[in-house]
């Protein structure tokens, strides 16, 4: 049976009721043990005097009940350590453990609740706190690891094309034609380790919310033809078409910079995974309060599985296309989504192309 949490202020009125619990017991312990001393004063006192009051008999009674009164208050010192051994002792030092583990670099460790008479105290809510930052830790100590072994990966590929064709073009009367095509590609190698680098920089800034969004007012429409027409050497060195279905006059208050960065990703994949001959499409409509883009292509789409998690940093479903991206592209799409209050999506087919949609809210009065 799964076990409900407690929200925030439900959690702060149990240890209220709790504390007041604690208050309670401690109050009729004392009160019980003064209670006892003084019944057991009299009844020595009654015993050894029968009412016969004297100074020598008044003293005696009192030593016997000083004496019992030390032993019960020796007892009770004992009950009281054994239950501070069972409720604070050993629940701390389960918790420590815990802790040293977790310094250690183990970031596993999961504490159980402490079970005793209580279901829910002080500790068991420390517990559980400390599960679900240990539970955090441990997912961004696994982002990490594959993060620095894909950085690794990535940052191989290209030093070693570089490597070797550099090597090769030391080799003695080598063709013009040959220099010529090994410098291409040390060259493109080079463009390639440097735009990863920059992308690794952009998405670290971003993701440490070192870029802040600067939003102003402006015609989304006339953006996208500025950046679409970046790519115009491309569609035509590949002989793509190039649909477009703008509507105009449509305004949004975001950071031109940040959905820069949005678009261009957008139209470097498409013309990317676009075949010679096929089409590219760009759209632009408002539905309601918000702007719709739409960029689709006829290239090699992708599944339904890869679909899932194609905004995922150094995510490649299509291990054919590896020397073609580095998987952080869509990754910084979806930051700057993210950051700009925008949402992203994509549906795609196998061997039919793909459609990113990209849904911002819009400025319906077109106002700076």
């Amino acid at each position: 049976m799964k076990k409900r949490k407690l929200s925030e202020p439900n959690c702060r009125i149990v240890r209220v009721l709790y504390s007041a619990r604690r208050f309670a017991v401690f109050f009729m312990m004392i009160s019980f043990t003064v209670t006892c001393c003084m019944l057991l004063f009299l009844f020595i006192l009654q015993k050894t005097a029968e009412i016969d009051f004297t100074k020598e008999k008044v003293e005696l009674a009192a030593k016997l009940t000083f004496g019992n009164v030390m032993f019960i208050s020796l007892l009770f010192t004992v009950i009281d350590e054994i239950r501070r051994w069972f409720t604070v002792t050993k629940p701390v030092r389960h918790i420590v453990k815990g802790v040293e583990k977790i310094m250690n670099g183990d970031f596993s460790v999961r504490i159980s609740p402490i079970r005793g008479l209580d279901n829910v105290d002080g500790f068991n809510i420390i517990i559980d706190y400390f599960n679900r930052m240990t539970e955090e830790l441990s997912g961004i100590e696994t982002l990490r690891t594959d993060f620095i072994a894909n950085v690794s990966h990535e940052l191989k590929t290209p030093l070693a094309v570089i490597q070797n064709y550099g090597t090769m073009l030391q080799t003695p009367g080598l063709s013009d034609e040959k220099r010529a095509e090994y410098a291409k590609a040390v060259t493109d190698s080079s463009r390639r380790l440097a735009e990863l680098i920059t992308n690794i920089l952009k998405l670290n800034r971003l993701e440490n919310q070192q870029i802040f969004s600067e939003k102003k007012i402006y015609n989304l429409g006339e953006q996208l033809c500025e950046c679409l027409l970046n790519f115009e050497r491309v569609w035509e060195e590949k002989n793509i078409e190039i649909y477009t279905d703008i509507e105009e006059d449509v305004f949004v208050e975001s950071d031109p910079e940040l959905l820069t960065l949005v678009w261009n990703n957008l139209f470097s994949n498409a013309m990317k995974f676009t075949d010679s001959g096929g089409n590219v499409s760009l759209s632009l409509e408002t539905e309601e309060d918000f702007a719709i883009v739409r960029v689709s292509d006829t290239g090699c789409g992708i599944s339904s599985d890869t679909g899932q998690h194609i905004f995922e940093k150094f995510y490649q479903g299509d291990t054919s296309h590896a020397m073609q991206g580095n998987g952080l592209g869509l990754a910084l799409v979806k930051r700057v989504a993210d950051i700009v209050g925008g949402d992203i999506s994509v549906s795609s087919e196998l061997g039919k192309g793909s459609t990113f949609t990209v849904k911002l809210r819009r400025n319906a009065h077109g106002t700076v």
